[in-house]
């Protein structure tokens, strides 16, 4: 039988922020048992940032030597990046791995946000950042070694209510990790942004008790472990991971549409193409994000200027009225209702959502011992729903009939009926988080 065998750090030397609990402690132990070297650094505040105790620390450190392990504690702010990097210097004589992991929160709506709300979480996450990690990197470079963690965040990739300092602060990190993977590939320092869902003392107030349960930080560390390693070559990406769940982020953008003298009328004549993501491009640096422009202004007749829809509908042949759609409703089963209503929505909307969503689902509704599967298909012709499996999935999502009606109607969250085992996703997970685009569109 094949064992695949340990990744190591014996001997290297790892720089951990906020290590005095939840995520970092687990990183700090974990690398510490793998043979690394531990600067653990804590100020030991609370996840506003107030307070200072340097207990949070030690008891990390003396929970590596109990083990066998080697660590040393620091506790001065990540702002004095070169106090940290003497520490470890000082301790072992170089830096191998940085892991910016510290981090505290000023939760509040973005009218009443103070300038001490933003400046402090600026100060921890963005600059807190940036002078460790350049405290760190000329020694990175003499040694042509370096592995770099950035922790951003879901808010700070999509935003979230509430936390606009902190969805700010935390997309920067994904935009300085990007920069120093490129300007550290040659001297072999690679740098990731990883955005965790993990329990830690600034998730432990915003989710309720069984979800903490499935985020254990443990489900988070093996991600690091594996981009800090010295036979990785990944460098530049992003990863969202939580709950033994890992996923790559990557940015999108639409085919685009070349509009020649362009003005504002014309913008919103084509906005509709101009938001069309059925054939989507992925660019991965400044440089080809620019020759996409580029390429469409030097060879403007490859590109084309879409026909609107209301000019396309005056061109085209009327069509030949469609026949009546069969019923979706199941006897027996209040998801029915819901079924009905998208088939409704399909019919008025099934374009739109073929283009937003281009997938087949089938979803499996369970009701005592009966269970039925509805087809929608999203991804040819105008769409469609029909009872049975009709059509070749893309993603298959099984789910209690009661608690499918609650998930798609909003009193049940998708997430939380996923942690708990009530809702169940086979295949595309991306597509099936494209449900949201029925749900509203049905106004469910």
């Amino acid at each position: 039988m094949f064992v695949m065998a340990e990744l190591s750090f014996k001997d290297r030397v790892v720089i951990i922020t906020g290590a005095g609990g939840g995520l970092g402690r687990v990183y700090a132990l974990e690398f510490a048992k793998r043979g690394a070297k531990v600067v653990v650094n804590d100020l030991g505040v609370a996840s506003s940032g107030e307070g200072k105790d340097q207990k949070a620390a030690d008891k990390v450190v003396n929970e590596i030597k109990a083990a066998g392990g080697v660590a040393v504690a620091n506790y001065d702010s990540v702002e004095d990046g070169e106090k940290i990097v003497a520490t470890a210097l000082n301790s072992f004589g170089r830096i191998d791995v940085l892991i910016n992991n510290a981090g505290v929160l000023r939760d509040v709506s973005f009218g009443k946000m103070s300038d001490a709300d933003w400046d402090l979480v600026y100060r921890v996450h963005t600059k807190g950042a940036f002078k460790l990690t350049r405290a760190a990197w000329n020694h990175m470079r003499d040694n042509k070694f370096g592995r770099i963690i950035m922790t951003s965040s879901a808010a700070g990739l999509y935003g979230n209510f509430g936390q606009a300092n902190y969805s700010a602060m935390k997309m920067s990190l994904v935009g300085l990790s990007n920069t120093l993977a490129q300007e550290g590939k040659a001297r072999n320092i690679h740098c990731n942004a990883i955005a965790p869902v993990a329990a830690s003392r600034m998730t432990e107030t915003i989710m309720p008790p069984e979800i903490l349960e499935l985020m254990k930080p443990e489900y988070v560390v093996p991600l690091v472990l594996y981009l800090c390693h010295e036979s990785t070559t990944e460098t530049g990406s992003v990863f969202e991971i939580g709950a033994g769940w890992v996923s790559k982020v990557r940015l999108q953008r639409s085919a685009g549409v070349f509009i020649p003298q362009i003005t504002a009328e014309k913008v919103k004549e084509q906005f509709e193409a101009i938001s069309d993501f059925s054939n989507p491009q992925y660019p991965t640096s400044a440089p080809e994000s620019v020759s996409g422009i580029m390429s469409a202004v030097n060879q403007p007749s490859q590109v084309k200027f879409k026909q609107t829809p209301a000019a396309a509908a005056a061109a085209a042949p009327a069509a030949p009225a469609a026949a009546a759609a069969a019923s979706v409703k199941v006897e027996g089963f209040k998801s029915s209702e819901i079924f009905d209503t998208i088939q409704k929505t399909i019919a008025t909307n099934g374009a739109d959502l073929v283009k937003k969503i281009n997938g087949v689902y089938h979803i499996k509704v369970t009701q005592g011992s009966k269970a039925q599967t509805w087809t929608i298909d999203l991804k040819n012709g105008t769409g469609s729903i029909a009872v049975g499996e009709t059509a070749k999935q893309n993603v298959t999502i099984s789910a209690a009939d009661a608690d499918f009606v609650d998930i798609m109607t909003g009193k049940l969250n998708p997430q939380t009926a996923f942690m708990k085992g009530k809702l169940k996703i086979q295949g595309n997970m991306g597509l099936a988080t494209k449900l949201g685009n029925i749900m509203q569109k049905s106004k469910l």
